[in-house]
């Protein structure tokens, strides 16, 4: 594996190369994005394509790469600029995309933004809230997350997130009037360490969970475009998202293994089906 660092106007962007540039086997780097989770995140779905040349990166502000915009927010258009960046500076053409959560909005934009960057894109459950019909219910659990984080810390507004991600179906009142959730009870600390920064409880990420995917944009690029689903989430929110945001495009879901973070190993603690998983991505991949 080779690291780099592109300095744009905006950050000095960190990604990683697995394999030769141009690839050996004739077929487009793939590269794989999300957000907020940099390029750790890859490491174990990484090595179940060994003959493939494989690229990840850190999006700004997060991990090795620095921003010198003076800015702290998060936005779909701006990742999608940094990508577009790293793939003029990979000098191998196209790509294909696996982008997963938040980095499959910021790819959604990508293909909207810059339509000669991408051959195929698979984007693994975007949490585009604002698509279902539960939409405004939806926006204020959010900001729940980050009032309980904003009064309570990481603990608290982690507790928070996992009660948000882990409901099945609409938020009703059974879910807003439910108790706060106890962050003892997921083994995460109860203490405040005083920092307000996290991009996942924040409300620095909200211009991407708001993004709505340009649609006439993504159909004129040509991009073979896959929303794909966690068989595990159908029925929570990042499932509802996934298929509202592939009816918005016009597509069934494509259904793979394991949920939102199926392709991890353990590390992480939540740990996937990587094995299953990455067959699947070749599957999907290989049936361009």
């Amino acid at each position: 594996m080779e690291t780099y660092t592109l300095t744009t106007a905006g950050a000095d962007l960190v990604y990683d190369v697995r394999g030769p540039l141009p690839p050996a086997d004739g077929r487009p780097p793939l590269f794989m994005i999300g957000q907020p989770m940099d390029a750790t995140g890859f490491v174990a779905l990484a090595a179940r394509f060994p003959e493939r040349t494989v690229v990840t990166y850190d999006p700004r502000g997060l991990g090795r790469s620095a921003r010198q915009d003076g800015r702290v927010d998060h936005a779909p258009e701006t990742q999608a600029d940094d990508v577009h960046a790293v793939v003029e500076a990979l000098g191998a053409g196209p790509v294909e995309m696996f982008a997963s959560s938040g980095g499959a909005i910021t790819a959604l934009a990508l293909v909207a933004r810059h339509p000669g960057d991408v051959t195929t894109l698979v984007a693994h459950e975007p949490p585009l809230i604002t698509l279902t019909p539960d939409g405004p219910a939806a926006v204020r659990a959010r900001a729940g997350v980050r009032d309980a984080y904003e009064k309570r810390g990481w603990g608290a507004g982690m507790a928070a997130f996992v009660a948000m991600t882990s409901w099945e179906g609409e938020f009703t009142d059974a879910y807003f009037d439910g108790p706060a959730p106890d962050p003892a009870a997921f083994g995460m600390p109860t203490e405040d360490d005083g920092t307000r920064g996290d991009p996942l409880l924040s409300d620095r990420s909200w211009a991407i969970s708001g993004y709505r995917p340009d649609v006439e944009a993504i159909a004129a690029a040509g991009t073979r475009v896959v929303i794909a689903v966690g068989e595990e989430s159908r029925a929570v929110q990042t499932g509802r998202t996934s298929a509202a945001a592939a009816e918005l495009l016009g597509q069934p879901v494509t259904v793979f293994p394991s949920h939102h973070g199926g392709f991890l190993d353990g590390e992480f603690g939540y740990p996937g089906k990587p094995d299953e998983f990455g067959q699947r991505l070749r599957e999907v991949l290989e049936a361009a």
